[in-house]
């Protein structure tokens, strides 16, 4: 079998068990990032796949092997990793989860001790490290201890719930009937959990929490039939639907109809700028619906590089009160630096609540975009870059004068709207987004794109 290409980046390393990614890799990944922490307690969760068993062993072990204290939270969601680290001040965190790969993938997701993605630069640390395979292994009666702690799905509810920017009362007042499609990911318990203790009248749908993804489980709006199916069959007031790891959020409205990832993010962002005034930080494939949203509850948008760990370092940077990523990450800083898709779940209820008003209601009064996010195998990135730099000069002759934005791959914006290409942090994959106001515009920009690369 042709190995697949492993993705490395301070979005985790990934790729396919046993085919790309394997065991002696994974246990030296472990050992170097637990040369890099030195000493400490460390936070482990992971998702449901069923790959992760056998990780979660193998990594606790190598890290207790490096002197390590071990916390091992169980099948939680990847930001109840994140909230755990900060709460227990940890030395840092390690979540195996592959997000939202489909169930062959897996991954170590890597956290500083502020509960954030570890920066570039910790990044090139922990890979010099692994290059170097020089690692800290300590004397058999120096080795780190390992507990198990199941408590933290409810800590990260209740903190949730504890945020002035989700109005519980109201919600719980509105009654609303949700439907939950966690495709049997880290999200099965805790989504269904916080939307109980909302008020929420729940239907489940794919929520056991065994890893078996029953569809594909990227939360995005050709994945989500199911859920559309069942908001119709419920009459239920809407639908959310998270992948694996539960830091991403996706929705479908009243009318069964999946609203677009896109639009997770221009909802948190509405709940936050209502109640507090601050700036907002979003990534540079997001939507232009959140920034004319956000502008117009009065706030500056500045744009990061894609990767939460870009954002959530741009965000301290530039102060951001809300920002995220418009594939439903919704990150809200005063609460943790991460997606969640739990206090994505939240806002989205206050705004619903607060303004007395449908999902399809709400959408409606959004501007209209027309986007196409596409993607094609990356068969040799170092190509892919040159003929980027040709389209760069040929993008004149292709769709007119634009500004050009080189922070990450290519992204122009045009009188329009916006097209970005750029190389995949997750996948070994290139992305294509074209976003104008325009469905066939936006169409025959897409099209002109795939050929002059193909």
């Amino acid at each position: 079998m042709k190995k697949i290409e492993l993705v490395k980046s301070t979005s985790g390393v990934r790729g396919v068990l046993g085919n790309g990614l394997d065991m002696h890799m994974l246990a030296e990944y472990a050992a170097a990032f637990g040369t890099l922490l030195k000493k400490g307690k460390v936070v482990i969760g992971r998702d449901s796949r069923p790959s992760g068993t056998i990780i979660n062993q193998l990594v606790i072990s190598v890290l207790q092997s490096i002197g390590l204290d071990v916390v091992d939270v169980g099948i939680v969601p990847t930001p109840t990793v994140e909230i755990a680290v900060k709460k227990l001040k940890a030395a840092g965190g390690i979540c195996i989860t592959a997000s939202h790969n489909p169930s062959q993938w897996n991954a170590l997701k890597f956290f500083n001790n502020t509960g954030e993605f570890i920066s570039p630069t910790q990044y090139k640390k922990l890979d010099a490290i692994f290059e170097s395979k020089k690692f800290a292994y300590k004397p058999h009666n120096a080795l780190g201890a390992r507990t198990m702690q199941t408590r933290w799905i409810d800590e990260h509810i209740k903190q949730t719930l504890a945020q002035k920017a989700v109005n519980v009362k109201a919600i719980k007042k509105k009654k609303f009937k949700v439907v939950v499609d966690a495709v049997n990911g880290a999200g099965s318990e805790a989504l269904p959990l916080l939307l109980k203790k909302l008020g929420v009248k729940v239907i489940e749908i794919n929520c056991k929490g065994d890893g078996n993804f029953v569809h594909e489980p990227e939360p995005v709006s050709k994945n989500l039939t199911q859920l559309c199916k069942a908001v119709k069959k419920h009459k239920a007031d809407l639908g959310m639907a998270c992948d694996p790891d539960a830091d991403r959020l996706a929705l479908v409205d009243n009318n069964g109809n999946a609203i677009g990832e896109e639009l997770t993010l221009t909802i948190g962002v509405m709940a936050v700028l209502l109640r507090m005034k601050g700036t907002t930080v979003i990534n540079l494939s997001t939507s232009k619906v959140t920034e004319d949203i956000a502008k117009s509850l009065g706030s500056k948008v500045i744009y990061a590089k894609v990767g939460e760990a870009n954002v959530v370092e741009m965000m301290a940077k530039k102060n951001g009160v809300i920002g995220g990523e418009g594939n439903g990450g919704v990150i809200f800083p005063s609460f943790h630096a991460g997606r969640d898709c739990l206090i994505a779940a939240a806002l989205a209820l206050t705004v619903l609540a607060d303004r007395k008003i449908s999902l399809s209601e709400l959408v409606e009064t959004f501007p209209k975009y027309y986007n196409i996010k596409d993607k094609a195998v990356l068969k040799n990135r170092d190509s892919f870059l040159q003929k980027l730099k040709k389209f760069e000069k040929d993008s004149v002759s292709l769709f007119g004068k634009s500004k050009i934005d080189r922070r990450d791959g290519l992204r122009f914006d045009f009188s329009e709207g916006w097209l970005q290409l750029r190389t995949s942090n997750t996948e070994p994959i290139y992305r294509i987004i074209v976003e104008t106001n325009s469905p066939k515009l936006t169409a025959q920009l897409t099209d002109k794109v795939k050929k002059y690369f193909k």
